[in-house]
């Protein structure tokens, strides 16, 4: 079953599309994307998403001001009108302090690189959702394509290049642990 948003994305070209813009700081392009999940009925996913880019690429200890931004979000829904949900400030705000905030990847490098010491992650199952290239309003950008998704492995994209190039990429960036491992 392939998943597509509101304006016909792809739904885990616009994830990761999202995840890639916060690490570059690309505000107006993480909070199009963001908000393209939130309006397209994803709402709990976005939030695991900003959980998981906290984790993954920022620094500090943002994710506690994505759990409150994420509590507020779920209070202004509780009187909200069904089928009406409220709360996308709530978003837009995460992504903003999430694309703001000093970036590092040790949490992702140390489960990869000092435990796992092994990469090889099959996206076979992901690999039916993708069928062809759509362009819409704002294009996935490029830097989306990696070994993560179908068109990225069809370019011969690879996991070392993904890790050498996410790092490369974030904005603001903070030294971490084990960049000299990359």
């Amino acid at each position: 079953m392939r998943l597509f948003t509101e304006n016909n994305y792809e739904f885990l070209e616009v994830s990761s599309s999202l995840q890639k813009a916060i690490r570059r700081n690309d505000v107006e392009l993480a909070g199009y994307f963001g908000l393209e999940l939130w309006h397209s009925g994803y709402r709990d996913y976005v939030w695991k998403r900003l959980y998981t880019i906290s984790a993954e690429d920022c620094a500090g200890y943002v994710t506690q001001e994505i759990e409150a931004l994420w509590q507020g979000h779920e209070l202004v829904n509780k009187t909200a009108k069904k089928g009406k949900p409220k709360g996308r400030i709530f978003v837009s705000k995460a992504i903003i302090l999430l694309c703001q905030c000093d970036k590092n990847r040790d949490p992702d490098h140390l489960q990869n690189y000092v435990y796992d010491k092994k990469i090889n992650i099959s996206d076979e199952k992901i690999e039916q959702y993708f069928d062809e290239v759509r362009i819409e309003k704002k294009p996935i950008p490029e830097y989306a394509y990696d070994c993560h998704t179908i068109k990225g492995k069809m370019r011969g994209r690879t996991k070392q290049e993904f890790f050498k190039e996410e790092l490369e990429a974030l904005n603001p960036r903070q030294i971490g642990l084990f960049d000299n491992v990359i």
